[in-house]
């Protein structure tokens, strides 16, 4: 089995030095979606799946017009849930995250202190709806220590186009990493980059290897962003 992870492309989080909550696409951004696309489109999938935000769907439509694809939306795929931050000045979300980023670690599973998702819920929500999805794909973690699963068709190839916390928790849920309250952070990965996992098949089952992380190499350098 391959599972292919996408990131979305660079978003416009400030419009005019406002925030802006669920962003569009920058006009680079499209740049991005639109050369990961042609890359991907040479490829067969057996399932593309989408986050339901927009920058995640911009992403993913080039790729899905190419394969002449219908739009297949996951809502467990939703990136972290910011607090109601549209329109204000962007320096209070910068000043919050900063402050979030200076506690202890532990205390950084309780999130902004401005409201939004708690990183402990969004983690319990992607690792849940997740592994709702394997289920559905013939993808299950064996009850062992080791991050063992079964997999019914080992030749399935799978395209997620979500977010680099998301795409981060899947990557440790995968791999059998714990989780952490700064999923985005331990797995950077560039904007429309590539990861991509591949089943390896052990004596009583499957084990995942991370075979390519964040790959941007299908974009020219100053299309580049983090």
């Amino acid at each position: 089995m391959e599972i292919v992870l996408v990131r979305h492309g660079q978003p416009e989080w400030v419009r005019d030095g406002l925030n802006v909550v669920d962003p569009p696409l920058t006009e680079r951004g499209f740049l991005q979606a639109e050369r990961t696309g042609e890359v991907l489109q040479r490829e067969h999938f057996d399932h593309v799946i989408v986050s339901p935000l927009t920058r995640a769907r911009q992403t993913a439509a080039p790729l899905l017009r190419l394969q002449s694809r219908a739009e297949v939306i996951e809502p467990f795929l939703e990136e972290i849930r910011e607090p109601n931050w549209h329109g204000t000045p962007e320096e209070l979300a910068a000043a919050a995250y900063a402050e979030e980023k200076a506690r202890p670690a532990l205390e950084r599973w309780d999130g902004v202190r401005d409201g939004g998702e708690p990183p402990r819920d969004f983690v319990d929500r992607v690792r849940s709806g997740a592994t709702d999805y394997w289920a559905r794909i013939g993808l299950s973690r064996q009850p062992q220590a080791l991050p063992m699963w079964t997999i019914e068709n080992p030749d399935l190839r799978i395209c997620i186009v979500a977010h680099s916390g998301t795409n981060g928790v899947l990557l440790c849920q995968l791999l059998g990493l714990d989780p952490v309250p700064w999923e985005w952070d331990r797995f950077v990965t560039m904007h429309s980059s590539i990861t991509r996992l591949v089943s390896l098949k052990m004596g009583d089952g499957h084990t995942f290897s991370l075979r390519r992380l964040s790959d941007v190499e299908h974009m020219p350098h100053d299309a580049r962003t983090v």
